[in-house]
């Protein structure tokens, strides 16, 4: 029996809203596509899919490794960065093939006159999608055009997606280099006390100043990527007591204690790295929407201090009085402290501390001394 008129108009009406819906779910996705993979800045229109995957499926991580032992928890955690950008792809490519589905079965073309299941325009999508041969092809003009959009959109997913891991996984290679360059002259992890003698032995703070200076692009550098592509914050180091935030904020402690220990005009280049560092994790903390927190423990405490100009003193390192030190300190780590700390909570990474109590490098250790006895250099 042929359906009523006010029957086949309702369900004309059903067919043309899902197919206004289909192509709004569409170009939702490529606008975020766009926004995420293809658009290196932050924009008014934030990539909210994207972002509230993200935050769902990071504090499901977070929940899970809290009950695990720290060096677990560590490797579990590291298995996130990488899932993220497959979840993400993931939840857009199902996005494509349910929009592109709904305008399949809004235009009913693709086997003749005869309208099809919607679960059989689902496969359809998904076939045309992955460039899967199903032996059906469009018999009208709309059809055609659709079933050509999809096979593009896919193209262009694919291609673009090739070409953006290996920026994003060059990205992370040069940060990590950085990281490990560290190590040597500051421990791991590392810490502001050690990077500073370790720096300074030769009785000068220009030898201080010129390292920082190096620090200075590298920062620049983070700043750029990860705020680019925000993921990269949670990629995290191949040592477990190392990472790039625990590098950042400990260059900026150095940067800090130079700018307040060193005769004026001693130390222009910390100054920039100083300010280049207060820039990334102030905009970091924006783009991860953390909000800078109170430290819930000092860091350096006034016993420190006086252990760490004594270090300064014996080796010929000369500063400032202590009080002006401990002044402007204060002034100086209140303005990228609380940022370093909420990121640190966030991120699930341990801030360093000023003055590690027995500085330790992992080139000191490794496989190779464990199993061969090689000696300490």
């Amino acid at each position: 029996m042929e359906p009523s008129a006010p029957a086949t108009y309702w369900l004309e009406c059903m067919h043309l809203i899902a197919g206004l819906l289909g192509l709004l779910v569409v170009a939702l996705v490529l606008v975020e596509f766009f926004l995420v993979y293809l658009l290196p800045r932050r924009v008014r229109r934030d990539p909210r899919f994207a972002r509230q995957l993200n935050v769902v499926a990071w504090e499901t991580f977070r929940a899970g490794a809290g009950r695990l032992r720290p060096k677990t928890a560590d490797t579990v955690l590291g298995f996130f960065g990488p899932l993220a950008v497959l979840a993400t792809l993931g939840g857009w490519v199902v996005g494509l093939i349910l929009g592109f589905a709904a305008m399949d079965w809004a235009t009913g073309d693709r086997i003749g006159a005869a309208r099809a299941g919607f679960s059989e325009d689902l496969y359809y999508s998904a076939a045309g999608l992955f460039s899967v041969t199903t032996g059906v092809s469009p018999a009208g003009t709309l059809g055609r055009i659709l079933h050509v959009a999809e096979a593009a959109a896919a193209y262009g997913v694919i291609f673009v997606v090739i070409g953006y891991l290996p920026a994003l996984y060059q990205a992370f290679s040069r940060r990590e280099v950085t990281v490990s360059l560290l190590d040597p002259r500051a421990g791991s992890p590392p810490s502001a006390a050690a990077l500073i003698v370790a720096s300074g032995k030769r009785g000068s703070w220009a030898d201080v100043d010129a390292y920082l200076e190096k620090w200075e692009e590298w920062t620049s550098e983070l700043m750029e990527s990860h705020l680019s592509y925000p993921v990269l914050t949670h990629f995290r180091s191949q040592h477990v007591n190392q990472n790039w935030l625990a590098a950042l904020t400990t260059v900026m402690d150095a940067s800090a204690l130079a700018l307040a220990a060193a005769p004026e005009g001693a130390v222009d280049s910390a100054q920039i790295t100083y300010r280049i560092g207060r820039h990334a994790l102030s905009d970091l903390s924006f783009t991860l929407r953390v909000k800078p927190v109170v430290l819930q423990h000092e860091r350096l405490s006034r016993a420190e201090l006086a252990d760490l100009l004594t270090e300064l003193d014996r080796i010929d390192l000369p500063h400032e009085p202590a009080d002006t030190i401990a002044r402007r300190l204060r002034e100086l780590r209140s303005a990228y402290e609380p940022h370093a700390w909420a990121l640190a909570q966030y991120l699930v990474f341990d801030l360093p501390r000023w003055v590690a109590p027995e500085p330790r490098a992992n080139w000191k250790g490794g496989y190779w001394r464990r199993y061969h006895h090689e000696p300490h250099a």
